[in-house]
């Protein structure tokens, strides 16, 4: 299995901006992408940034284009969410996963951000 670490989780005003990382190790090998996902209090999870570790492609939600941003470093094994603009909505539980070519696998233990108003 894949192992992730997250961190960078905090508070901030709104408008500030954060930097998540999440580091990865163990069995990377099968590791086609990596993401992040979310969970606001009292909501659902939610999907919010993908990138591919071979080509570095991504993807966001829409709640987040513009704002966000994905990158890793060469191995493909350390990614980073950078997050400008940050509104009270993007409060949440930040975790960040893992993926085999089809399926999202391995999570990591989550980040808390709070953005204030």
């Amino acid at each position: 299995q894949v192992q992730l670490v997250e961190s960078g989780g905090g508070l901030v005003q709104a408008g500030g901006s954060l930097r998540l990382s999440c580091v990865a190790s163990g069995r990377t090998w099968s590791t086609w992408k990596m993401g992040w996902v979310r969970q606001p209090p009292g909501k659902e999870r939610e999907f919010v940034a993908q990138i591919e570790r071979s080509t570095r492609s991504t993807l966001y939600s829409d709640s987040v284009k513009g704002r966000f941003t994905m990158s890793s470093d060469n191995a493909g094994n350390t990614v980073a969410l950078q997050m400008n603009n940050l509104k009270p909505e993007d409060t949440a539980l930040y975790f960040c996963a893992a993926s085999t070519y089809l399926n999202w696998s391995s999570w990591g233990q989550g980040t808390q951000v709070t953005v204030s108003s």
